[in-house]
């Protein structure tokens, strides 16, 4: 008895090590402000991203993965699996403001943590932290290392006069350039990790956000740029650096075979990024603003070398991770995000017939196809041009009301060519079919503040 005991036992851990084997660790980079060509594997020319451009070459480039306009709402759309609309983030969480990601909303760092992995975010959380219960410590994650908010000082750590420098909810004073100690943190982490269970990472780099800085030994190499560009050459070369150490670490561990790898920009880079071919920059939803410079790569699973067009959004990862990891996806609030794994490895079409983007409920766009709505789009200030002014210094778009744009992306992917007075029947279909995705739009900060008052709820009574 005590053989067949001593059986089963050893069974039960090769089985329970078989299955961890065959759950990947999943490393998540996400870059601040990035340009959509800024990077060799998607075009740039004039700054190198040797590691960066290794794993795209080695991985499945996402020629068409949306994200938002800006930063706060790609986090919440990643960490809920779900649209601004239905979480009410659609602008940046300010430092002190009193909303974040709602509470009642599950996060991929809770799924995949319920899920039997252990989760780490080393870097900007900017979800909201004027409670306690919004830290990253309190939705998921075991471990947080870096900072709250974006534009602090990448030597002094300072956001104006405020420290944003933390490690699990308490502030640390530390010396050392931003990038550099993120990328020691999360190899620290990988080479620490317990073995027993797979590990969710999550680096969102403050890197390449402004303030423009960098140690002078990265702009060396970028002579023949001038100013900011060449500022911004040597923060991505920085952070390049950062994620060829991330990469060994996993391969000197033995832990890289099995480490899925996601590499996502939060938002289109404004000036003096590049979006080339795409129109306008980070604040906007035509494609500079809303298309990500992404890929994948999972050795022997995401086919190398290959370039994928159809559509996902950044909603799509919290299913699609969630499953791939066992979890479970029953839970109170419904998904806006699909499963694009068959997609991903076996060349299934997009699971989407329709991908919202949106600014707000009023300001929004529709990809449908190869077909593009951009409903009150106008020309924004994030395009490098004035607004066009009308009679009393108002908006066009205001004076005419609604506005609406049709282009084809696929032979127009720059969006010069606005097509709706040519496809009436057409624009008038997505119309009604963005009508459909907005229709149950909550406000801006609406479900933030509802959170705000769950937890403050029980102070009302206790006096």
């Amino acid at each position: 008895m005590k053989i067949i005991a001593t059986l089963c036992s050893s069974f039960l851990i090769l089985a329970s090590s078989f299955a961890t084997e065959q759950r990947p660790n999943i490393v998540f980079l996400l870059i601040d402000d990035l340009g959509y060509a800024d990077c060799g594997f998607n075009g740039g020319k004039d700054i190198h991203t040797p590691s960066i451009d290794k794993l795209a070459a080695e991985g499945t480039v996402l020629e068409s993965l949306y994200v938002q306009p800006v930063c706060s709402p790609t986090r919440s759309a990643l960490m809920t699996g779900r649209y601004a609309t239905h979480t009410g983030v659609y602008t940046i969480v300010r430092p002190h403001a009193t909303w974040g990601l709602p509470l009642t909303e599950r996060t991929l760092a809770n799924a995949l943590h319920d899920a039997g992995y252990a989760t780490a975010i080393t870097g900007k959380w900017h979800l909201g932290e004027f409670e306690p219960a919004y830290l990253p410590t309190a939705r998921g994650f075991d471990h947080h290392y870096g900072h709250y908010f974006g534009m602090l000082d990448y030597f002094t750590h300072l956001r104006g006069q405020d420290l944003d420098w933390y490690r699990d909810g308490k502030q640390i004073k530390e010396e050392g350039y931003t990038t550099h100690l993120l990328s020691r943190e999360a190899c620290r982490i990988i080479t620490e990790k317990d073995k027993t269970k797979p590990l969710f990472l999550y680096v969102p780099f403050n890197g390449v956000h402004t303030p423009l800085e960098v140690p002078d030994e990265y702009l060396k190499p970028y002579g023949e740029l001038k100013g900011a560009r060449q500022k911004l050459a040597g923060m991505l070369s920085a952070v390049d650096e950062a994620i060829g150490q991330i990469v060994a670490a996993l391969d000197k561990t033995g832990q890289r075979e099995n480490t899925l790898i996601i590499f996502s920009t939060d938002n289109g880079g404004p000036p003096p990024g590049s979006n080339t071919p795409l129109r306008a920059f980070k604040g906007s939803i035509y494609e500079g603003g809303v298309r990500g410079c992404a890929f994948a790569n999972w050795p022997g699973h995401i086919p190398a070398g290959k370039r994928l067009k159809e559509p996902m959004h950044t909603v799509d990862w919290y299913p699609t991770l969630v499953k791939l990891a066992g979890g479970t996806l029953e839970q109170k609030t419904a998904l806006d995000g699909k499963d694009v794994w068959p997609m991903l490895t076996q060349g299934a079409p997009s699971p989407h017939d329709a991908i919202l983007c949106v600014q707000s409920p009023t300001v929004a766009a529709l990809r449908m196809g190869d077909w593009k709505l951009v409903m009150n789009g106008g020309t924004t200030d994030s395009e490098g041009a004035p607004k066009a002014k009308g009679k009393k210094g108002k908006s066009m778009a205001a004076e005419s009301g609604e506005t609406l744009a049709l282009y084809n992306l696929a032979t127009d992917i720059g969006e010069k060519q606005n097509l709706a007075t040519q496809e009436p029947e057409r624009t008038s279909a997505m119309r009604a079919r963005l009508a459909e995705f907005l229709k149950d739009a909550v406000t801006p900060g609406q479900m933030g503040h509802e959170a705000t008052a769950l937890i403050e709820q029980p102070k009302k009574k206790a006096k």
